[in-house]
């Protein structure tokens, strides 16, 4: 296969970018090879600068449910950024798409727009400490919840491929905070509860561990994790950026038939623009800024084209009824 465009293209990104990409994994290291530049994408196909067709087989890492470049969220776009990019204000498309996400997912009340899954989960973690007064949380091993200092503990995805456990300029201070669990073993979780009873903030889980090979959680295990959570008064958290209107249209928590007290959300809601959101019960929510005390804010949050983006295409997957059936 030839790619010598790419390769002479990698050649120059790496006098300007960190390792010559914008994120670890694009640099394609755990495959031996130089990574390949897109030059489009049209269904389940991209292309590369040398004209190499492929199929997409993770959608962009996890956005593209409808496949690349749909005509009628690529219009919606269009039509969008004629009027303006970005306002550093309120838009209606914002109301649009948070009434669309709580008609999903019945556990969201309330939902804050972010520009990522890591700015979702960074945000949920402040929250959570805000409404509890306390300071720790519990993870699990293995899970991947964005690149937050918080969180980079033990964490799968990017970090596994590059070998690296723990990221160098995490505190130990920022460290000691974080508790990890066993996936799927909730003795571990009750472990360190015992050990840490009145510290701990919230525990945040992947229903499905994307990172670490696609690991579904155990109906029961997670049913003992939001007893337990409930009756220690600590707050539940499901990270849902992979698992969110993929599963279903409620996600993870649509098919386990349990309800978390906050869910986080990225890639589909933002129809392959830069999107985040949490949400959840509305007690907890507005105490958010600036209805709370919680401070939370982004330039670009709720912005137009991605908030339009977003909206159409969970719009698209609520006018299909057999959507996900079809995509089995």
């Amino acid at each position: 296969m030839e790619t010598s465009k790419s390769s002479k293209l990698f050649e120059e990104a790496q006098k300007h970018l960190p390792g010559g990409v914008n994120s670890p994994v694009r640099a394609f290291k755990s495959v031996g090879r130089d990574p390949l530049y897109i030059k489009r994408a049209k269904g389940a196909h991209i292309f590369d600068v040398d004209d190499n067709e492929f199929v997409d087989y993770i959608g962009s890492w996890g956005p593209m449910i409808l496949g690349h470049a749909p005509e009628r969220v690529v219009e919606a776009i269009r039509e969008t950024a004629t009027g303006g990019t970005s306002f550093g204000a309120s838009c209606e498309k914002e109301i649009d798409l948070a009434k669309l996400i709580k008609k999903f997912v019945p556990s969201v009340e309330i939902v804050r727009m972010v520009n990522s899954g890591t700015e979702a989960t960074m945000s949920a973690m402040r929250l959570a400490r805000g409404f509890t007064g306390k300071n720790k949380i519990i993870k699990f091993e293995g899970c991947y919840h964005g690149h937050s200092d918080s969180f980079l503990i033990k964490a799968g995805s990017g970090v596994a491929t590059l070998g690296l456990p723990d990221s160098p300029g995490v505190t130990q201070s920022t460290a000691k905070d974080t508790l990890n669990a066993k996936y799927n073993n909730i003795e571990s979780v009750y472990r360190l509860i015992k050990q840490n009873r009145g510290e701990i903030a919230a525990v945040f889980i992947e229903p499905v561990g994307g990172n670490m090979g696609c690991v579904a959680a155990d109906k029961e295990f997670l049913q003992k994790l939001r007893d337990v959570c409930k009756s220690e008064k600590i707050l539940l958290v499901f990270d849902e950026v992979m698992t969110g209107f993929r599963l279903a249209k409620g996600g993870a928590q649509e098919i386990y038939g349990i309800t978390p007290d906050l869910t986080t959300f990225g890639k589909i809601i933002g129809g392959g623009l830069p999107v985040g959101a949490y949400g959840g019960r509305g007690d907890i929510m507005r105490m958010i800024a600036p209805s709370g005390a919680v401070y939370q804010a982004g330039t670009l949050s709720g912005n137009p084209l991605a908030m339009t983006a977003g909206f159409e295409t969970l719009t698209i997957i609520d006018e299909t009824p057999d959507f996900y059936a079809r995509l089995e």
